[in-house]
């Protein structure tokens, strides 16, 4: 699995959400997860999620650390529970954070992670006729958010280093899967 963590400033605005962005902006085929900043702007008529599209909803912050991945050939399902393991990742890796240890609840609730009422990020899997596709975004600046929500910034995490180790653990999460898939036989 290819990663990267990119210094380039790119907005995400759902479009991103597609496959070949990943190779067409950061010159990665294959499976991939890319991690970079930006701001959040989406437009209603961008939201894959068809609830929140139906409620006219729109996401914004003005700085998110952004994660997009694509696995070749997953089924919907496959990727809902690789965007699981990410967000958990990203739980498990923000716990071992000393400034926000002493916070109590940080959770996830399914594949969204909050302190206490308000939100730390936003995530959405899908798929296309090829990939399937997770965006999953972390707050820095939440300001402009159209719910309550927290970033990095307040919590005293660096959006990089977590980035680095989200990208490290998530692949090393699909090398392990590989190999555990790899060392067994089929039943009948």
């Amino acid at each position: 699995m290819h990663t990267l963590f990119s210094t380039q400033s790119l907005p995400y605005l759902g479009s991103n959400l597609r496959s070949g962005w990943i190779a067409e902006t950061f010159g990665l085929a294959g499976e991939a997860l890319v991690a970079w900043l930006g701001p959040c702007h989406v437009q209603a008529a961008d939201l894959v999620d068809l609830e929140d599209a139906a409620a006219g909803a729109e996401i914004h912050a003005a700085l998110m650390l952004h994660f997009l991945a694509e696995h070749p050939g997953d089924d919907l399902v496959t990727t809902v529970c690789r965007q699981r393991l990410l967000v958990a990742e990203a739980l498990e890796i923000l716990r071992r954070h000393t400034a926000i240890s002493d916070l109590g609840d940080l959770r996830r609730e399914g594949d969204d992670l909050y302190v206490g009422e308000r939100k730390l990020s936003v995530s959405v899997a899908t798929r296309s006729r090829v990939s399937g596709l997770i965006h999953f975004g972390v707050n820095v600046d939440p300001a402009g958010a159209p719910v309550p929500a927290v970033g990095l910034a307040e919590l005293g995490v660096d959006p990089r280093a977590l980035a680095e180790q989200l990208l490290a653990a998530y692949a090393a999460e699909m090398s392990d899967i590989a190999a555990a898939c790899g060392k067994v036989r089929e039943v009948e």
